[in-house]
């Protein structure tokens, strides 16, 4: 070989190895489950508080006993929104954060739905928090590497992993509380855990852990990504939180977030909103969920112009929205459920209703019917326990406030109901305006 082209071989061979070298010097340790649980840490808060729960049998006469409480929350939001479950934070008076930064701050309950376990608290923060990145539950596999993040038993931050062992599962942890389509998980989930993140390889959060089976190993919990962000764009709606109102409904899908009706006399109808629009920005925020058009419209008042972007059949179009006052007033559970449905209810303890009909897990005694009102139209009376409304189970006057925010959001028609009279099971059917403008 000639001496020049040698000497070409070796420059080429040396220039190779530069490239290649830095390739073999990055370190192994630093692997998908490092640089997930890196990038996600900071938008995970850990939650304390002291909380009264009901005296064991040890106590005297049952008496209430105070505990210290612990939990994990999720930021959804760069202003100190965070979705956590409810349990972490019923019955807190002053709840607690600690961030991961290891500053401490105060929180306050925004929101909550008794049903789902979910809740939205607000925490203070000088600066703009880290959001979490959000993933889907819609195309989880079977066996494929999920991480937990959470305040296990008061140990802040700690990071579990394992796999999706199972979908769909339903889980009764006691008489008050059953969880419906939940992830199973065999990454460790320990009370405090509660709240708290289950993330993909990708560092995208697919669930929220939720419970975990008491006596077991390797059996956990999480509410699936794609419920929890449903649930929470009605608890976080600018109409419950701000009491404005724009007047879309919508829907997440691979499109992105798709009109699925605009509501009468609404601003959406006003400004030119359409079904079948695609909003792909709201203000300064890219929208990929109906919970994205909530945060994009919080703490704005009523008045405030606000730009949207919207994708048709022909081509992008531009809208400027006004979001106006919210029609009705604040009112309490009570007064909501005694206008809509007609009733006035009252919480009965689990056992006075299985003397009547075991099957049942709780309902709410009928203590008043509105004359005139749907259920007196439809034969409920003073006396009935209502132990049921459309699909779901009705514990608490929130399980009803909650099939009533579905009613309106999926506009469903008449409302099946399930009233226990005596040792019998009547049921019928509520009509009702699922549009209450």
């Amino acid at each position: 070989m000639p001496r020049n082209a040698l000497l070409a071989s070796i420059a080429v061979l040396a220039f190779a190895a530069d490239v290649i070298a830095p390739a073999r010097a990055a370190d192994p340790r630093r692997t998908a489950i490092v640089e997930a649980i890196e990038s996600q840490r900071d938008a995970v808060v850990n939650i304390h508080g002291q909380k009264l729960v009901a005296g064991g049998d040890s106590d005297a006469e049952g008496s209430p006993r105070r505990v210290n409480g612990m939990g994990t929350g999720v930021v959804i939001d760069p202003r100190g929104y965070v979705v956590t479950n409810f349990h972490v934070v019923e019955g807190v008076k002053k709840i607690e954060v600690t961030m991961a930064s290891g500053d401490s701050t105060t929180a306050t309950l925004v929101s909550h739905d008794a049903k789902t376990d979910l809740a939205v608290i607000k925490l203070e923060s000088a600066e703009p928090l880290r959001v979490i990145r959000m993933g889907t539950s819609s195309d989880l596999m079977i066996g494929e590497t999920v991480i937990a993040l959470g305040n296990a038993y008061g140990y802040e931050h700690t990071v579990t992993r394992g796999i999706v062992s199972a979908l769909h599962r339903n889980v009764e942890v006691s008489r008050t509380q059953r969880y419906e389509d939940l992830i199973q998980t065999d990454a460790s989930i320990n009370p405090g855990n509660s709240g708290g993140p289950l993330l993909n390889i990708n560092g995208e959060m697919i669930g929220v852990n939720v419970a975990v089976r008491a006596g077991a190993q390797g059996i956990g919990f999480a509410i699936p990504v794609d419920h929890v962000v449903e649930v929470v764009t009605s608890l976080l709606s600018v109409e419950r939180v701000d009491r404005t109102w724009h007047g879309i409904v919508a829907r997440g899908d691979r499109k992105g977030v798709v009109v699925t009706a605009v509501h009468r006399e609404s601003p959406a109808e006003t400004f030119g909103v359409r079904e079948g629009d695609v909003i792909t920005r709201v203000g300064d925020l890219a929208v990929s969920t109906p919970l994205d058009i909530e945060r994009a419209l919080l703490g704005r008042k009523a008045g405030d112009a606000v730009p949207f972007v919207v994708t048709r059949s022909d081509g992008p179009a531009n809208i400027t929205l006004a979001l106006a006052a919210a029609k009705t007033q604040p009112t309490s559970p009570e007064t909501r459920l005694w206008k809509e449905l007609g009733v006035r209810l009252e919480v009965m303890r689990a056992g006075e209703v299985q003397k009547l009909q075991s099957r049942y897990r709780g309902g709410l005694l009928v203590s008043a019917v509105r004359p005139k009102g749907p259920a007196a139209d439809e034969g409920i009376r003073p006396g009935d326990i209502l132990v049921g409304l459309h699909v779901w189970e009705t514990i608490s006057p929130d399980n009803v406030l909650y099939v009533l925010d579905r009613a309106q959001q999926d506009q469903l028609g008449p409302l099946k109901f399930y009233v226990l009279r005596g040792g019998e099971t009547l049921f019928g059917h509520l009509t009702w305006d699922t549009v209450r403008r």
